[in-house]
């Protein structure tokens, strides 16, 4: 065996440990980023629902998840573009949470047909 054999081998093997950890900085940074993403959102929620409102949505969220997240987006979407009025409380938490579900329901039709 030839000791260029040896350089091409140990070139490669440190080529692919730079690769990955090349990947691990980069999925590290993806996760700093959503949780400051997250960090941001909940104290947007802090600062705009009440406690009750709040409470509310956290069991929501437990049950749907899809459906808290979705009105989470709405209601940071609604303070940051500046059309947000009032606080939100649990009357106007449990109108929005009507609203977006009922807009992502599905209604299904099952048939049954009899053969001839």
């Amino acid at each position: 065996m030839s000791d260029e054999y040896y350089d091409a081998e140990l070139e490669e093997l440190k080529r692919r440990q730079l690769e990955a950890l090349l990947r691990r900085q980069a999925e590290e940074k993806r996760k700093q980023e959503e949780l400051l993403r997250e960090a941001k959102k909940q104290e947007i929620l802090r600062r705009v629902m009440t406690p009750e409102a709040r409470a509310r949505l956290t069991n929501v969220k437990l049950v749907k998840p899809e459906l808290a997240t979705a009105v989470e987006d709405y209601i940071v979407n609604l303070a940051l573009s500046g059309q947000l009025r009032n606080i939100i409380d649990d009357e106007t938490l449990k109108r929005i949470l009507y609203v977006i579900d009922s807009r992502s329901r599905r209604e299904f039709r099952i048939r049954i047909r009899e053969k001839r």
